[in-house]
């Protein structure tokens, strides 16, 4: 089988599966069952795939068309620039994740350490210690999560230090200037509703933030104030609908909140400071 049919056979499956771009999927696939970048393939469509290859492709088609998402199968993500490995152990780095950062640079730059509470791939914490080189804690409660995350610290070269426990438990008090996180917030009844990919692939522990989806948002709020400095800053990415209710769980300690939209408009970061 040459590259060319790979890709229109793979094309028509995931097609047929419901696969969304499912052409865009298949070229993905291929090159990753190639072991070459997407764009290899298109100098290269006369080229025929040998036995292990087709393998591979096959087998990661079929599991592409049984909802498995394609992150999980190449084992890949890209968040701000860099590749991180994902497994089924961690959630998926999305876009929208990304203005957790840009709220981060541009209000705690000059912040000498930060916290990522609850981590999992890592994405937050690395970025953050790449970017304006700040000294990063990151915690999880998953010990699966911390595995992923300190391999990608490790392979991206970001001096992160780990630390497994629920949220801010383990933080010291009063050491650090910034608290960022994407918790999860996705209401327990609104499962049912989620994508496939979503639903029946990433970790539930990641995804659901109880009955109203704000579990973790009233222990941030909470906890922050015993491990921010005075003045630090608590960064939370939040779903549809919840920013009303976040804002509400505010005291008059935290000032100069500002609610930051993502690409499609839609309130996506919170920013508030803790000022005692």
């Amino acid at each position: 089988m040459t590259v060319a049919t790979a890709i229109r056979e793979g094309h028509a499956l995931l097609a047929g599966s419901g696969v969304p771009v499912p052409r865009l999927t298949a070229e993905v696939l291929l090159g990753h069952a190639l072991g070459q970048e997407r764009t290899y393939l298109y100098g290269h469509t006369g080229r025929t795939l040998s036995g292990g290859e087709l393998s591979a492709y096959q087998e990661a088609l079929r599991q592409r068309a049984g909802g498995t998402p394609t992150q999980y199968i190449t084992g890949s993500q890209e968040f701000y620039g860099r590749e991180f490995r994902v497994t089924p152990d961690v959630m998926i780095p999305r876009p929208e994740t990304e203005f957790v950062i840009e709220a981060a640079l541009e209000l705690c730059r000059d912040s000498e350490r930060m916290a990522d509470a609850g981590c999992g791939s890592g994405a937050i914490a690395v970025t953050l210690q790449l970017e304006p080189g700040a000294d990063v804690l990151a915690t999880d409660i998953s010990p699966e999560a911390i595995r992923v995350a300190s391999e990608n610290a490790r392979r991206l070269d970001a001096n992160v230090r780990f630390l497994a426990c629920d949220l801010l438990s383990g933080v010291a008090a009063q050491s650090v200037d910034l608290v960022a996180s994407n918790p999860p917030y996705v209401p327990q009844s609104d499962g049912p509703g989620l994508q496939r990919e979503v639903r029946d692939f990433e970790p539930h522990v990641a995804l659901f933030g109880g009955a109203d989806g704000m579990r973790f948002y009233r222990r941030l709020v909470e906890e922050s104030p015993r491990v921010l400095r005075p003045g630090g800053w608590l960064i939370v990415e939040f779903g549809i609908r919840q920013s009303g209710p976040l804002r509400d769980m505010l005291g008059p300690r935290w000032r100069e909140t500002q609610v930051i939209d993502d690409l499609a408009g839609l309130p996506r970061v919170l920013a508030t400071r803790y000022c005692p």
